[in-house]
């Protein structure tokens, strides 16, 4: 059976391209990231060359026909953990939505329009600017043809991972009838656990333990962190245990320090997670291969830039389950 053709857009580490593909039946043909650091975790992990120009300069013209377009467009600008300026950001990050819509327009223009679009982003774009900047999105894509779902799933209560992380997905397709038919998966049961992923017995590199030496609120550290199976931050002034058994949501900042960081204690003392662990805790599988020539700092950015891939997967195989019909 031929393999449904994916675009995908501000790929990064392909998070959301790993979800489709891990399914059998999409097969990512062109993907764009202008990260370059990103694109090399990306290519150690794909068969695919990223193309890693600035999206503002790549024509829909000049890029290989796809079924369904993905992307997770740059969430900063909405994020509760940034300044909330959404499309008047700056840095222009807010707008950049608004280049996959131009690639779409110029593939109608090819007579090739996507059939699908699917697009993860925080949960904070529904609310921003009071409903306006999630009612234009739905609006753009409306005026291209498509009818579109939405939801917030967090990835403890449909993934299958023990992170508190909700996330908004978007999916739109040009055929009302596989749009009603269409469902966003059910909730499933947490069955994976901390200890499933984080190694609590298993000693790591001394560089990522905390120490007197190394770390002004230590002391606080040692006195507050007692449960061996929970993962703790520090919250600027006092020490935070996540007591539901589950991560709190990765960030892209918490490779720099400071109370983005997540901590557990163990027997060889109290660190903060590795990058692999935070992977994983992204739903990334053990195999994923993660790049030895990039810092910690940028693999921690990477990982908490990323989506879910679990919770990606299973939104796909419903996706498949409407078009396959």
């Amino acid at each position: 059976m031929n393999k449904y053709k994916v675009g995908s857009f501000f790929a990064g580490v392909g998070g959301i391209d790993l979800g489709f593909e891990k399914t059998n039946l999409f097969e990512v043909v062109y993907a764009n990231e202008i990260d370059k650091y990103p694109v090399i975790t990306y290519e150690n992990n794909f068969k695919l060359k990223v193309d890693n120009r600035d999206i503002n300069i790549v024509s829909g013209k000049e890029i290989p026909d796809f079924d369904i377009m993905i992307g997770g467009f740059p969430c900063q600008a909405f994020s509760l953990a940034g300044y909330r300026q959404g499309f008047n950001d700056e840095k222009g990050r807010g707008t950049l939505f608004f280049e996959m819509i131009r690639i779409i327009k110029e593939k109608i223009e090819t007579g090739k329009q996507p059939e699908i679009v699917f697009f993860e982003n925080v949960k904070n774009l529904v609310s921003h600017d009071s409903g306006n900047t999630f009612q234009t999105i739905l609006e753009e894509l409306k005026k291209l043809g498509y009818f579109v779902k939405q939801q917030v799933l967090n990835a403890s209560e449909y993934g299958n991972t023990p992170q508190n992380r909700e996330r908004i997905y978007i999916v739109g397709f040009l055929s009302k009838e596989k749009y009603e038919k269409f469902i966003f998966p059910l909730p499933i049961k947490l069955t994976k656990k901390i200890e499933d992923i984080v190694d609590f017995e298993e000693k790591v590199d001394k560089k990522y333990y905390y120490t007197e030496e190394n770390c002004k609120f230590y002391n606080e550290l040692y006195e507050n962190m007692k449960n061996e199976k929970s993962i703790y931050q520090w919250r600027r002034i006092y020490v935070r245990e996540n007591k539901s058994g589950l991560c709190p949501t990765l960030t892209a900042n918490m490779g720099t320090g400071g109370h983005n960081v997540p901590l557990i204690n163990t027997k060889y003392g109290i660190r903060k997670l590795t990058p692999m662990e935070c992977f994983m805790l992204q739903g990334f599988p053990d195999t994923f291969k993660i790049p030895t020539t990039l810092s910690n700092t940028r693999l921690y950015k990477q990982a908490g830039n990323s989506v879910v891939v679990t919770v990606v997967e299973r939104i796909a195989l419903e996706i498949l389950n409407v078009i396959n019909i």
